[in-house]
């Protein structure tokens, strides 16, 4: 019965994805689902995205959290639209949420939507936003063995970041192990080496969002 259940829930949000699939196609929009653990650094990256600038990509927001509209307020101090969506403690966004956020952003201005969903490596990764592209965020402070502990998160990502880099000479983390583990799940995926603070690949990561935006614009 729980499996029946819950193939109906996944039915439900799929059917709203297409929706939402279908008002991105409409207003010519890209849109990218960021996935992580809580602390993993994708607000953060978010807003060195915006710091470089985009040239002339026009972003937009949406802010996945269980409480409060920190987030939000982060990024909207970089002059983008933003909406936040509290799920008063639910793990993950789903379509629906999705779909009403649209309502508050002026799409017609935005060529690239960034979804930063709630904090979590397992829910999220079954509940289809509408996205055209999945982004799966790890820090090196999480461990080398998140792609054996969460593959599906893996199997699902185009693009994998490997956050905060600059930590790397003060924690344990096998940086050979993480790239074993992820490629042996996709071995295609490209991987990120990023730090926010010191820079490293702060200039792929943008230009892989400029990508986002340019595909987009020529499907």
């Amino acid at each position: 019965m729980k499996v029946d259940v819950v193939q109906k829930v996944l039915k439900a949000n799929d059917d709203i994805a297409k929706l939402v699939r279908a008002r991105f196609d409409e207003y010519g929009i890209s849109c990218i689902n960021m996935i992580s653990a809580p602390g993993s650094g994708k607000t953060t990256l978010i807003e060195t995205a915006l710091k470089q600038g985009l040239s002339g990509v026009r972003i937009g927001v949406i802010e996945g959290d269980p409480e409060t509209t920190r987030d939000a307020e982060r990024i909207a101090k970089y002059d983008v639209p933003v909406v936040q969506i509290n799920t008063a403690g639910g793990c993950h966004l789903e379509s629906q949420l999705v779909l009403q956020a649209l309502d508050k952003l002026p799409l017609d201005a935005i060529d690239l939507l960034i979804i930063e969903n709630v904090g979590n490596l397992v829910c999220p990764v079954g509940f289809d936003l509408g996205e055209k592209s999945r982004v799966a965020v790890v820090s090196v402070t999480e461990g080398q063995d998140k792609p054996f502990k969460y593959p599906r998160l893996f199997q699902t990502a185009n693009i994998v970041i490997l956050n905060k880099v600059d930590l790397l000479p003060y924690v344990p983390f096998d940086v050979e192990e993480f790239k074993q583990g992820v490629h042996g799940i996709q071995p295609d995926v490209p991987i990120l080496h990023v730090s926010c603070t010191q820079g490293d690949g702060v200039e792929q990561w943008v230009n892989w969002l400029k990508g986002q935006a340019d595909k987009q614009t020529n499907e």
